[in-house]
């Protein structure tokens, strides 16, 4: 699809910062496992947090064909921190589209800021591609609900400062799952220890457990009961978003293998002239181009207001399968460099491999698509 000028630019602009500074240093990120919050404030500084907060709140107010741009690109830098700014970007787009006018003003101004750091809270040690099997409940008490349970997986766990969190109003009903808003400095909200991951070694992942944590009323962010239905509406936005960080990353890789090849020798040539060596090159150009189209199909869709739960399923499926691919190949193309920690092409490996899991595994994308064309 033909891009505005503006996107262009908002494209160009994330490229540079992705090359300059995103990519400087990841591979320490990585091995020490520490997340680069002055990058953090680099993306603040170019109005990225508030991506998905109204223009009324201090935000950018993207549209969706600018928030997978964004998503790409900053994944191409470094997916730890793309990811960082994607689960930001879910909780600033549950308060945009669910708060109150006096939620979106206490909360979205400074979070379009980049601080506080948003969390989204959905899986469950035992409740991860059925969130409907959530246990973490909220009980009404008068004017505050009393929240327990606990919370897996959660991006920004330690460093971020506002979590939206389901829970059951009902322990014994599925249909009662709610959304709320809960500042991590309530009493009873603990983090739980930094999990040790494949990849994404850089954004921090941790449990939140919640022990008789008591926020007022005015904290719920939807009725009763329709916490589910506004999961799957932010989570459909968020898959699209995944999907371009996926094609940021094997873009990354395609570089990162295409400079190498032309660069090594064997046999008295560059590798780039081998046919073998070649035919990689042409499929795995051609998986990232498929993917890129279904991400800006999806993206388009959803600004249009047309029903794009299908395509975007499509979008990560493709996507996120396309990047564990070329991550693969651009390693067997460096041969055995491409298994040194020192190489980029080993931390996209290991990298590109969550995205067909999170927010949404393939399976459960094959079966989204499997619906919409079926039945």
């Amino acid at each position: 699809m033909e891009l505005t000028a503006e996107q262009r630019t908002i494209r160009d602009v994330v490229r540079e910062f992705a090359v300059e500074e995103l990519r400087e240093g990841a591979q320490e990120a990585d091995k020490t496992e520490t997340f680069p919050e002055d990058l953090w404030d680099g993306l603040a500084e170019l109005d990225l947090t508030g991506l998905t907060v109204p223009l009324e709140y201090g935000g950018y107010e993207a549209d969706r064909v600018t928030y997978a741009l964004v998503n790409e690109e900053v994944a191409y830098g470094q997916l730890a921190v793309a990811t960082a700014l994607s689960v930001h970007c879910l909780a600033t787009s549950c308060l945009s589209e669910f708060g109150t006018d006096e939620q979106k003003e206490q909360w979205l101004p400074e979070m379009a800021t980049g601080r506080p750091v948003g969390m989204f809270c959905l899986s469950e040690p035992e409740a991860g591609s059925n969130p409907a099997e959530m246990s973490t409940t909220a009980i009404r008490e008068g004017d505050e609900y009393v929240l327990n349970g606990r919370k897996q997986w959660i991006t920004n766990g330690q460093r971020g400062e506002v979590a939206i969190v389901f829970a059951k109003t009902d322990p014994e009903d599925d249909g009662s799952v709610t959304q709320f808003l809960v500042p991590k400095s309530t009493a009873g909200v603990e983090v739980g220890k930094k999990e040790e991951k494949l990849g994404l070694r850089a954004s921090d992942t941790t449990q939140l457990t919640f022990d008789d944590v008591r926020i007022p009323a005015e904290n719920r962010l939807t009725a009763e009961g329709r916490g589910l239905s506004a999961a799957f509406h932010i989570l459909t936005g968020g898959r699209v978003g995944i999907a371009a960080q996926a094609v940021g990353v094997a873009q990354a890789a395609f570089d990162q293998a295409r400079t190498y090849a032309h660069e090594r020798e064997q046999f008295d040539a560059p590798i780039s002239e081998i046919q073998t060596i070649r035919h990689k090159f042409a499929e795995m150009a051609t998986q990232i181009e498929a993917s890129r189209g279904l991400v800006h199909e999806a993206a388009r869709q959803d600004d249009a207001g047309e029903d794009n739960r299908v395509t975007a399923a499509m979008a990560k499926y493709f996507a996120s399968e396309a990047a564990v691919d070329v991550a693969n190949e651009a390693v067997q193309i460096h041969g055995g460099y491409g298994y040194m920690s020192e190489f980029d092409v080993e931390r996209f490996y290991r990298d590109a491999k969550i995205t067909t899991i999170y927010e949404g595994t393939s399976e459960i994308q094959k079966e989204i698509i499997a619906r919409g064309v079926l039945d």
